[in-house]
């Protein structure tokens, strides 16, 4: 075999061409080759373009793994998530994503099917030595947190409030969007009021209501129907239907996020014959594309997942580079009311 034919069998029994190929090929040392692939390294241009040829010949591309065992960082980051039928996790999974490549960083995704805890995927995590994890789901319990302080690595929960030395937490102000929603129906003349909610232990949920029913308490509404769902549509029109059939049903239902609101006024029309925001208000939290369809024009609480997952990731980066802070980080991003016709007619037309 000449210098110049192309190899057919590289020498790395794992089918993958290895730097001695290279080298071999381009007729240089293995240590040129991985000064060439190393940032700043000290090669000449000559022998430098030698060795891209000779890799782009062979298709080979550099391993991460010698880098990681000599920096000890893997530039790989733990994505938690659960319930990825939710827009607004598709839309976060993409933005982190990019963004954690654009930091040089890569995401390593754990779908978990139990919608409300990180707890039980951490060991799955650890053996892939990820320098940091972000989870869209609550952590549970002290040792999960001891765990991870255990291993040095630090955590930051999206829309979450834990905190202590590893531990870090961004939300969106779920309290004063809460309380929007209950002015808005009462402006509108509502005078029954629910509430579909997700389980006791979520605690977005769980904010979104104190702010709504606060909001309603203070203005004189002495009590109010709560469901419950599981961030689905179907959960959505099923809860509605319960409520509907009570013997004071609601005039005004807001919901924790927007799909079981969507879902509700769905059961209102096609269960009930009913008219949303005639017969009964209707509000959402989160502000998906679909919240705006023509077919549904829905009132909302909108919280800005771009602008969190850059506060997740700001966190992250101050974490790493200070081995974690003295104290737990939070950072609260605000809310905004989206006013649209399924809450009545307050200056929409």
């Amino acid at each position: 075999m000449t210098k110049d034919t192309p190899s057919k069998k590289p020498s790395d029994k794992s089918g993958y061409a290895s730097s001695f190929d290279v080298a071999a090929r381009a007729g240089v040392s293995r240590s040129a080759v991985s000064r060439t692939f190393t940032d700043g390294g000290s090669v000449s241009a000559k022998t430098r373009e030698k060795v891209l040829k000779a890799a782009a010949e062979l298709g080979y591309s550099p391993s991460v793994f010698p880098k990681m065992m000599l920096t000890r960082k893997s530039a790989l980051i733990a994505l938690v998530v659960g319930g990825l039928e939710h827009p607004d996790y598709a839309v976060a999974v993409e933005t982190f994503a990019l963004m954690a490549q654009e930091m040089g960083s890569r995401i390593l995704l754990f779908a978990v099917k139990d919608v409300q805890y990180m707890d039980a995927v951490i060991p799955t995590i650890l053996p892939y030595r990820v320098d940091a994890i972000i989870s869209a789901l609550a952590m549970r319990s002290p040792e999960t947190a001891a765990t991870c302080a255990s291993m040095g690595i630090p955590v930051v929960l999206f829309n979450g409030k834990v905190r202590n030395k590893f531990v870090a937490s961004i939300c969106c102000d779920n309290v004063t969007g809460g309380r929007g929603i209950a002015e808005i129906f009462v402006a509108n003349g509502a005078s029954r009021f629910a509430y579909i909610g997700l389980p006791d232990n979520n605690l977005p949920s769980q904010e979104r209501l104190a702010g709504y029913a606060g909001y309603l308490m203070a203005n004189g509404s002495s009590g109010m129907l709560i469901e419950n769902g599981n961030y689905s549509y179907e959960s959505g029109y099923e809860a509605a239907v319960r409520l509907m059939r009570t013997k004071s049903p609601p005039d005004a239902i807001f919901c924790a996020n927007d799909l079981m609101a969507i879902g509700a006024m769905e059961a209102i029309r096609f269960e009930f014959g009913l008219d949303v925001p005639t017969d009964v208000k209707v509000a959402g939290f989160d502000n998906i594309p679909m919240a705006a369809w023509p077919s549904h024009q829905l009132t909302t609480a909108r919280q800005n997942v771009q602008l969190m997952v850059q506060e997740a990731l700001e966190v992250l980066t101050i974490m790493l580079r200070d081995g974690s802070p003295d104290a737990g980080i939070l950072r609260v991003t605000p809310s905004e009311i989206i006013e649209r016709k399924s809450s009545g007619t307050r200056s929409i037309n």
